[in-house]
Formats: C-alpha cells, sequence, structure tokens
C-alpha cells in the first residue's frame, strides 16, 4: 500500500508496508520517533496519543490502533513535533515544567499531546480532554493546572498544520460508498475498517491476519449528518464524537452517555456504523437507537434495504447483513425528547458497560401511552424488553404501575454472569434503572457522580 501525510510538518511516504501496521509500531520501529510510547496497546491509556489533522481540523488518536492507511492525506503531529522547529518549547511544555505535572515521565508525553490539540482547538473542558489519559504518579491535579496555565497563551505557528490531501486511488481506499459497495461486492470477506478502535485488537491483541481490507476514512459521503423528512441521517463513518454533538441537543441523555463512551481519542476515531455492525452486546449505542425507533440502512452493491434497527441483531455473533452488504447510515425519527441512557460500569470513564439501559416512555395525561425499552448486556445481543413495555402500555404513569413492570423483566431477559457482574445483579439493576426512569420523571435530581448521607 501506497501512501502520503505529513509528520510532524514534514511529507512521509510509505510504500510497501502491511495495511495493517499501526502508526504506533511505524513510528518507533521505521522512525526512530520513541516519545510515543506503548502502554496498553488497546486505545486504553492515551500514552501513544498522536495529533491528527484533516480538513475537518485536528483531534487526538491513539496510535497503536490506528492504521497507516487511515492517514492519508492527513498530518500528524507527535510528541517530538510538539515543540518548535528550533527547540522551542510549547506553551503546555513549559506549565507542565512549572507546575510539575510529571513524575515517572512514560504517560507525559501522551498528556502533552492531548494538552497541545486541546490547546489548538481552544478546548477548555481538561477533565474531558484528559480523560484517555492514565496518570498512575503525579495524579491528575497539577496536569489540569498545567493545561489551565496554558489556555491563554497563543497556538505557536508550528502547530497549524495544512493537510496535503489524499492522492492515493487504489481501491482498499475508496473515496465513496459507491466506490466502497463496488470493492466489498468483489471482496465479500474483506474487513472494512472505520476507526479501528475495535478491530484495530484483532491485531495488537488476536495477532489476526486480517486479508483483504477496505478503509472508510476517505468516504465522505459516509460522514455526512443530514436532516430529512424521515428524521436525522447520520452516516456510518461519522465518528461518536460528532453524534454527541448532534444529539446534545436533541437527546442529552443519550450524549451525556456518549461523553463516557471511551476516552476522546477513541470518540475521535469510533464510528457509530462500526459500533452497530460489530454486533457486540455490550455495544452502548445500540440500546439507545433501539429505544428512539431507529432505522438502520444497508448496502450490497447497487441494492439498498432497510429496517428497524433491532431486527438487525439476531443472535449472539449474528446480524442481518449479507457478505459483500455494509451498514450504510442509521436515521433516527424525529420526536420530543423522553429518552433516558443510563450505562452502569465499574468505572465512570471509557469502560464497557456491565448493563446500558434505555427508556423511551412517552406520557399522555398520565398514561402511558407508548414505551421503548432496550438492554444492552442482558442478553447476547442488544434486546428489547417486550414484556416490560407491555407492563407499562395503557397504565397510569405511577409509581405502583412501574413496581409491578419490574417483575417483568426476567421474562424478557436471562443475563449471564461474567468478569463484570452477576446475572443477579444485571435483573436487579434493570429494575431499578427503570425505577430511575420514573423518579427522574418526577422530578427528582439523580447523579452517580455525587454521594450524600
Amino acid at each position: 500500500m501506497d501512501i502520503t501525510f505529513l509528520l510532524n510538518g514534514e511529507t512521509a511516504h510509505v510504500a510497501g508496508t502491511s495495511p495493517t501496521m499501526t502508526l504506533l509500531d511505524w513510528l518507533r520501529e521505521e522512525r526512530g520517533l520513541t516519545g510515543t510510547k506503548e502502554g496498553c496497546n488497546e486505545g486504553d491509556c492515551g500514552a501513544c496519543t498522536v495529533i491528527v489533522s484533516d480538513s475537518d481540523g485536528a483531534r487526538t488518536l491513539n496510535a497503536c490502533i490506528l492504521f497507516l492507511p487511515q492517514l492519508e492525506g492527513k498530518a500528524v503531529r507527535t510528541v517530538e513535533g510538539v515543540s518548535g522547529p528550533g527547540g522551542e518549547l510549547h506553551p503546555v511544555q513549559s506549565a507542565m515544567i512549572r507546575h510539575h505535572g510529571s513524575q515517572c515521565g512514560f504517560c507525559t508525553p501522551g498528556f502533552i499531546t492531548s494538552m497541545a490539540c486541546a490547546h489548538l482547538n481552544g478546548q477548555g473542558d481538561f477533565d474531558d480532554a484528559l480523560a484517555g489519559n492514565l496518570c498512575r504518579c503525579t495524579g491528575y491535579a497539577p496536569i489540569v493546572r498545567a493545561a489551565e496555565a496554558a489556555a491563554a497563551e497563543p497556538v505557536p505557528v508550528w502547530m497549524t498544520d495544512v493537510a496535503p490531501g489524499s492522492h492515493s486511488a487504489e481501491p482498499a481506499l475508496p473515496r465513496s460508498a459507491d466506490a466502497l459497495a463496488a470493492w466489498y461486492s468483489a471482496h465479500p470477506d474483506g474487513t472494512l475498517i472505520g476507526g479501528a478502535t475495535d478491530v484495530g485488537l484483532w491485531v495488537t491483541k488476536g495477532l489476526r491476519d486480517l486479508g483483504d481490507v477496505a478503509f472508510l476514512s476517505g468516504c465522505r459521503d459516509l460522514q455526512q449528518i443530514e436532516e430529512t423528512d424521515a428524521g436525522l441521517r447520520i452516516g456510518a463513518a461519522v465518528t461518536m464524537d460528532r453524534v454527541h454533538g448532534a444529539m446534545a441537543a436533541r437527546h442529552p441523555s443519550y450524549a451525556e452517555m456518549i461523553r463516557r463512551y471511551g476516552s476522546l481519542q477513541v470518540r475521535n476515531a469510533a464510528t457509530i456504523g462500526g459500533n452497530i455492525a460489530n454486533g457486540s452486546p455490550i455495544g452502548d449505542n445500540p440500546p439507545a437507537l433501539i429505544a428512539l425507533g431507529a432505522r438502520l440502512h444497508l448496502r450490497k452493491g447497487d441494492t439498498r434495504r432497510e429496517m428497524p434497527i433491532e431486527a438487525f441483531f439476531i443472535d449472539y455473533g449474528k446480524q442481518d447483513r449479507a457478505p459483500g452488504e455494509f451498514v450504510e447510515a442509521v436515521t433516527i425519527p424525529n420526536q420530543p425528547d423522553r429518552l433516558r441512557v443510563y450505562k452502569i460500569s465499574k468505572r465512570f470513564d471509557q469502560d464497557i458497560s456491565a448493563v446500558c439501559g434505555a427508556f423511551n416512555i412517552t406520557v399522555q395525561n398520565g398514561t402511558v401511552t407508548e414505551a421503548r425499552i432496550a438492554f444492552g448486556g442482558m442478553a447476547g445481543i442488544p434486546k428489547r424488553a417486550a414484556h416490560v413495555e407491555a407492563a407499562l402500555n395503557g397504565q397510569p404513569w405511577t409509581q405502583a404501575t412501574v413496581m409491578a413492570a419490574q417483575n417483568a423483566f426476567d421474562q424478557d431477559f436471562t443475563p449471564l454472569s461474567d468478569m463484570r457482574a452477576s446475572a443477579d445483579y444485571r435483573l436487579e439493576t434493570a429494575q431499578a434503572l427503570l425505577m430511575r426512569c420514573w423518579l427522574e420523571d418526577q422530578g427528582a435530581v439523580i447523579s452517580v457522580l455525587e454521594v450524600t448521607p
């Protein structure tokens, strides 16, 4: 594969390299840029954070699960490129020194690139910007103080990369959904790679040979969010950070769940289509989309079809998707916001859900007229709680109704016990989340980040 991108302001040309070589390995092994560290090698610790820029702006990504072809036509800046060409320190580097933000130093390069990207973008929510960078020594207080101290400093001129644009026309780097459809029809056993936040681990952890691969980063028509008569249509290659922005005003509870969806680096790469297509029973998007009555758009060659998103998930590891068929978009119908999404996990930030519940309950004149409830982590697929919905529909929206409906959960789900939670915990939590939904609808203020005596 033959690709070109900017690396720390200079043109980098890569030829004859495996399409599944990660940027992290290439930087360290081929370029000797060892400031980018390997920690977890799965996009969890942030030690490998780099800044990637294109026509959409600059964002942080995890180099350990970023394949080289995803960089075609973009600009990459590593920690070595955060300082100036003459060795001038970036404001965040100077501030880290002044505020004693580094101890063992292993995590520091990743923090520096995350801080430099936030500084470049004028982002002031450093708790969010740095949530994907783990520190085991210094603690976050001096690091956040350093980020705050540097915030008012001007952006150094060397940080304003201009991506060179794409020049490749290889079939594995399709530039449109049409080109992707043609490639996938010819390679129905191939692997499609959007953000590589899942597929990347097949290589870094599973050491798998992926065979034929196609990278979706050039398919701009799959990266659009459009207002249509049917609702909000979100292209399959739209990243989760953009989905977060689109949901903030429409369905803020969904947006708040997305804020906890991996780190910022992961959200900057992960695509909504990838999260749906992999069919994970613990994916956090499908429960919310099912509760919202979303419809999924699929394409194979020139043939398109659509379905309610819950129909896509058949059984564990099995989806209603033919060889050579891919997720093209998902449409969320326009509707008043009554959605509540609850993610239950051991860690608040960037953790896999033990249970994820989504509740979309319509009440008119004190009576439930429609209930759409879906869960992840409760079965082998994301699944609606049909019996719970039936127990609510047509009933008064009262605590007594909710308590009666709680008894229907074991008719809908037979969860498993695993390292994240026991089956009993999952059932009891699902019941409690229905009550939480009712209490919040009555005006109760509930925050899992607050502890009261």
